[in-house]
């Protein structure tokens, strides 16, 4: 397929993505995300994501991580499951570093990268995205995106247009074989069949640390819950960010008709108000 000009993700896209549960679904039917985040020396990330994956409708979360995160995650939300089993999609690398990452840590997501289930990737895991076989969501911010590029043999050379950001995002998506969210202001989602949309940030206070980390959570839940497994993986990237865009819009909204300083968490928390409102219509963005 050509590269198309990305278009604008809108509400009414979002919403015919979200899933709303009837009386014959049950947990595993509304979506099993496992997530491999956070470390010692970034515990919190692993809070955020699991707390955006159930705000954003996961039917489980599993966590696998560091014994510190485990006992955070399962001090904010006890209904996670912290023990390996069925999944639907996983989320790896949120608030770890490559360069703190143990032997054993590496080969586990390996294995994770090589198999059948899709795989949102952040941070920390990017670096093992190349040659990986499963499905993938890679959400670079700019940084990660421009070293991915380099190890990819691309030129890695940044550009603060939003065209020149889709290009090379629909590049690395095709270098990859992998579906691209690049993390910004306007954020890019693009696959390496040439599809393209843009994702507008709905308010400037979404840039606040962990922010990032929500966003993985909120794309394994909406990659999980999908109807059609064999459905791409873009469009529910693209409307994770716009729902993230929205929540924080909620969030600073709160504040003040300015709006007003928010924290990631508060992000995560606002989540079902919006999702709420997108499946009833009433949500415009």
């Amino acid at each position: 397929m050509a590269p198309m000009d990305a278009g604008p993700w809108s509400d009414t896209d979002t919403a015919a993505l979200l899933r709303v549960p009837t009386a014959s679904d049950d947990k595993y039917s509304r979506g099993v995300v496992g997530m491999r985040t956070g470390s010692v020396r970034y515990p919190g990330a692993a809070v955020l994501g699991v707390e955006a994956a159930w705000r954003a409708g996961a039917g489980m979360v599993r966590y696998l991580g560091p014994a510190r995160a485990a006992d955070l995650v399962l001090q904010r939300r006890p209904e996670t499951v912290a023990a390996d089993g069925r999944v639907q999609a996983w989320v790896i690398g949120s608030g770890t570093d490559q360069e703190d990452r143990a032997d054993a840590e590496a080969e586990t997501l390996r294995r994770i990268l090589d198999g059948d289930v899709p795989v949102v990737v952040d941070a920390g895991a990017l670096d093992l995205a190349i040659g990986a076989r499963a499905p993938l969501i890679v959400t670079p911010h700019a940084g990660e995106h421009a070293r991915l590029r380099a190890s990819l043999g691309l030129d890695a050379s940044a550009s603060a247009s939003d065209d020149a950001r889709e290009r090379a995002a629909l590049e690395t998506a095709a270098a990859l074989g992998a579906t691209v969210l690049l993390k910004g202001f306007t954020t890019i989602v693009a696959d390496a069949s040439g599809w393209a949309v843009r994702v507008r940030a709905a308010t400037p206070w979404l840039a606040t640390a962990g922010a990032g980390d929500v966003l993985a959570g909120i794309v394994g839940a909406l990659v999980a819950g999908r109807r059609d497994a064999d459905a791409p993986l873009g469009p529910s990237a693209a409307a994770a960010a716009w729902l993230h865009g929205q929540a924080a819009v909620v969030a600073a909204s709160a504040r003040g008709p300015l709006g007003g300083p928010i924290a990631a968490l508060e992000v995560a928390e606002a989540l079902p108000t919006v999702i709420a409102r997108t499946v009833a219509g009433d949500l415009r963005g």
